[in-house]
């Protein structure tokens, strides 16, 4: 039996850092948001070999170090499960090393693959407590949809779905490291953002005003030279928004009209090859197979 999962990208309409805790990890203040930019998540049964990874994109490492090997293995240890003979296909579209939780989402999808494929029968609480032993935006990509995520990104709350709107996305050639990016942070001082009116806003679906409060803490601790670039011709071709997502360098775009996101994206592409244009979505995962 194969059960295969389609696995949204996310952006933060918000990210502040409140600040570095006792343990490491960092307090945050998110408000993020599924796009319909997926990857494919194939999981099965094997005989024999342990967790095997494959994936489509051949500079992603397919060991221990892959995201979705670690969410298999936290599996695993919580479930007790003592059979680990499985195979993972990971078939990318989402970029990474952009901001955009592309690992955390493939990781994601294991989860609830392995759920699946072992009849484990966990709620979705349960198996976000495992996602969050992986990494921070894992529980998210778990539900997805419009959310507001705290603590380590573990503490998520429901917000009304996004109006309909487009979003165009657009990558730089160079990658940004998260633990460097939160380095950053811990040598610097910055200006908060303001989370209380962006929570308001998104709590009570204020398109208009989400997109007033959208900004992200990483952008002034992160260079990203072609940012400016991106964001004016996104703002040329009338953008509500324009913001790094996570720790970049990806920036997006928030358009409430098609032709004018439909510019601004085949602007980009001439420029930038990992442009794309997607939508808002109310779930982090869709099954698809299994």
């Amino acid at each position: 039996m194969k059960v295969t999962y389609k696995a949204a990208a996310k952006i933060n309409l918000m990210l502040d850092i409140l600040s570095r805790l006792d343990n490491g990890y960092h307090s945050l203040f998110m408000i993020m948001q599924s796009v319909s930019l997926f990857d494919e998540v194939s999981v099965e049964k094997t005989d024999r070999g342990g967790i095997i990874i494959k994936s489509s994109e051949k500079r992603i490492p397919c060991d221990e170090t892959n995201i979705a090997y670690k969410a298999a293995k936290k599996f695993f240890d919580k479930t007790g499960i003592e059979d680990h003979n499985i195979s993972i296909y990971l078939k990318k579209s989402i970029p990474f090393a952009a901001g955009l939780a592309g690992g955390s989402a493939d990781g994601a999808a294991v989860i609830a693959a392995l759920n699946d494929l072992y009849d484990t029968g966990l709620t979705v609480k349960e198996l976000c407590s495992i996602g969050a032993k992986v990494g921070a935006d894992v529980p998210f990509c778990l539900t997805g949809g419009t959310m507001a995520a705290q603590n380590i990104g573990d503490v998520l709350s429901d917000l009304p779905c996004l109006d309909d709107c487009y979003i165009v996305l657009s990558k730089p050639d160079a990658g940004v490291s998260t633990a460097a990016a939160y380095a950053e942070f811990d040598k610097n001082h910055v200006r908060h953002l303001d989370t209380v009116s962006m929570l308001y806003a998104a709590a009570n679906g204020d398109f208009d005003g989400i997109c007033r409060h959208t900004g992200n803490v990483f952008e002034q601790l992160i260079e990203v030279p072609q940012r400016v670039d991106i964001k004016g011709v996104m703002y040329d071709n009338g953008a509500e928004c324009a913001c790094m997502s996570g720790s970049g360098p990806t920036v997006f775009g928030i358009f409430k009209e098609k032709a004018n996101a439909e510019n601004a994206y085949n602007t980009l592409k001439n420029k930038y090859e990992q442009s794309y244009i997607c939508t808002p979505v109310k779930s982090g995962l869709v099954k698809t197979e299994g």
